[in-house]
């Protein structure tokens, strides 16, 4: 598969991914049931992963998104620019923060530490992907659909330089 200038591989298909994501839903079901969630996009990574995962999550949800950024290529820049900020208001409110992949974890960092201000009452973390070998952080991961090499991955909402979002399976990069 190439997208821009670059080879991908299949990494996860399309039926490994909505597998996942039902089971996910099930999870954050259990978790909080009898309570109203409000459900975070990360856009725009995750709004993908994210209309996936609410259909499998049965309860009374509101969904609402925000956008940060700190990539530019396949690389992760180091800097976070909040770009699209939340109208929404969380105080008191069960706060389900999707996100499409955690690698270095800046980004979640970042905005775990804007959104505690808000005084939610209670932030998790639902991310699809996560690096293992690439987080620089130690906050918990509440659920993790795949823990994945370091390598750039591509599809199922992911990109690159606005590439791939629409491919229903997630690539990975070559190896030459």
């Amino acid at each position: 598969m190439k997208v821009k200038d670059k080879e991908f591989e299949i990494y996860l298909s399309a039926e490994e991914i909505n597998q996942r994501n039902s089971r996910l839903g099930e999870d954050i079901t259990r978790d909080y049931e009898g309570k109203e969630l409000v459900v975070l996009g990360i856009l725009n990574g995750s709004f993908v992963f994210m209309a996936d995962l609410c259909r499998y999550i049965n309860l009374p949800l509101s969904a609402t998104f925000i956008k940060v950024s700190s990539y530019s290529g396949t690389e992760s820049t180091g800097n976070v620019r909040s770009i699209l900020g939340l109208e929404e208001k969380i105080e008191g409110k069960n706060v389900l923060i999707v996100e499409d992949i955690v690698d270095t974890g800046i980004s979640m960092d970042y905005l775990l530490k804007a959104l505690s201000e808000l005084n939610p009452a209670k932030l998790s973390i639902v991310t699809l992907l996560h690096k293992p070998d690439a987080f620089q952080f130690n906050y918990t991961l509440d659920y993790v659909g795949f823990e994945i090499p370091n390598k750039f991955v591509v599809g199922y909402g992911l990109d690159y330089d606005g590439l791939g979002r629409n491919l229903p399976d997630i690539y990975q990069l070559s190896t030459p």
